[in-house]
């Protein structure tokens, strides 16, 4: 591991060189106004090929809003092996937005270094893992291909930050052999500073959309209509008994407890003396595997009907999106242990074992009970201004993964 280790530790350059590449290359879906990831996997292809992989598989999945006609995923493999269990990493090629240009401190596609910090739109989220992972099989295979213990795959796939449906969802339901329930699939795409939580849990995901529905009228003359704002407001505030409702805690979870929050309100009047006949909001939660979403939007409906009776207004309820909570992954799982004990030897810290209210593809994994992870050093940087990741954590993300695919793991474990 030291000649590995040496040979990550002077990647300096190379990490910055690539993260240059990568970001130059803008990769944002359709439904965030972009073309897709195309220009950005025909540059991933290109510089794994470098690395002499025994197979690089291409599943593209049509999609007439690019304008190639297709979204990319990339399936890449070393010391491919059916009878052994895989090491892999898997990271997606889109990105999101840069949002208001005023907030950036330069072009968000043209990474600036400064001192350990890579800026640029993209870099954390998800070139960051990437990278790491590029670094740590190139210093594996200068060093000796036979140091790599277990078959290693990468799976670069698109479409993660606006569902998936493009991206691992596709692969999942049209590819499934490309996995294994044996495999240790670690999704380096959340995670903390430290670098030692390791996430195995995601609560339930519920996305509702509220369309209160009054009478509008002249300001000056509010008893000829009926305020939907002011109905709007009073359901928001009644929602809040969901809190109450559902009030069981589990330490597994950060926070541990279900969280329900109004987010986006949809425009309404255009000028100050009406009062709106409709009003439209959103509600986020984020619900504890043990409640039943079902439950919650019995409860919710409850609410609403609660309101519509005291103020005489009419209220749709629409689920925008749902995830029910697929089961976690066991904590005394192979991948679980491997992880760990890098992420000890590298960090000289001992792993932490959490669950998440974020939502991220690993749930898709283990709703086809694939035990997988997530895990990375971040700089909680991603989706903002002047987004930026650091050089030493790639650099250590990139040895913890060097050395869980340079060691040989027992497969008779869990």
């Amino acid at each position: 591991m030291k000649e590995i280790f040496e040979k990550i530790e002077q990647s300096r350059e190379l990490i910055i060189q690539l993260q240059k590449e990568l970001t130059k290359r803008v990769a944002i879906g359709p439904e965030n106004g972009g073309d897709g990831e195309y220009e950005k996997a025909v540059f991933i292809k290109k510089v794994l090929q470098e690395l002499k992989p025994d197979l690089i598989d291409e599943i593209n999945v049509p999609d007439k809003r690019v304008k190639c006609g297709f979204r990319p995923n990339l399936i890449i493999r070393w010391k491919k092996d059916e009878s052994d269990p895989s090491i892999w990493v898997l990271v997606h090629s889109d990105i999101v937005p840069p949002g208001d240009l005023s907030l950036w401190s330069g072009n968000p596609y043209e990474v600036k270094v400064e001192g350990d910090k890579i800026i640029g739109r993209g870099v954390e989220d998800n070139q960051h893992a990437f990278v790491s992972f590029y670094v740590a099989v190139k210093s594996i295979l200068e060093t000796d291909k036979e140091l790599l213990k277990h078959p290693v795959g990468l799976a670069v796939v698109a479409d993660e930050e606006t569902g998936s449906r493009y991206g691992l969802r596709y692969i999942l339901e049209h590819h499934r052999d490309v996995f294994k329930k044996n495999d240790l699939i670690i999704v380096p795409d959340g995670g903390n500073e430290e670098g030692t939580m390791i996430e195995i849990a995601e609560k339930s995901m519920l996305w509702i959309r509220f369309e209160v529905r009054g009478i509008q009228c002249h300001a000056s003359t509010p008893d000829k209509g009926n305020n939907s704002l002011y109905a709007a407001a009073k359901l928001i505030v009644n929602l809040k008994k969901l809190t109450e409702l559902f009030s069981e805690k589990d330490s597994l979870f950060s926070p541990p407890y279900s969280t329900f929050e109004p987010t986006k309100i949809e425009s309404n009047v255009e000028n100050i003396n009406t009062i709106p006949g409709r009003d439209v909001f959103y509600m986020d939660c984020r619900v504890l595997p043990n409640y039943s979403l079902d439950k919650i939007t019995e409860e919710i409906r409850k609410i609403a009907l609660s309101v519509e009776k005291e103020l005489g207004v009419k209220i749709d309820i629409e689920t925008v999106y749902r995830l029910d909570a697929p089961q976690p992954t066991p904590k005394d799982s192979l991948v679980v242990k491997a992880l760990s004990e890098a992420i000890e030897r590298i960090k000289g810290k001992p792993a932490e074992v959490k669950g998440i209210g974020g939502g991220t593809v690993a749930a898709f994994l283990r709703e086809k009970g694939l035990p997988a992870v997530v895990w990375s050093t971040v700089s909680d940087t991603a989706h903002k201004p002047d987004e930026y990741c650091l050089i030493s954590n790639i650099i250590d993300d990139a040895k913890i993964m060097a050395y869980v695919m340079s060691k040989r793991w027992d497969t008779t474990d869990k």
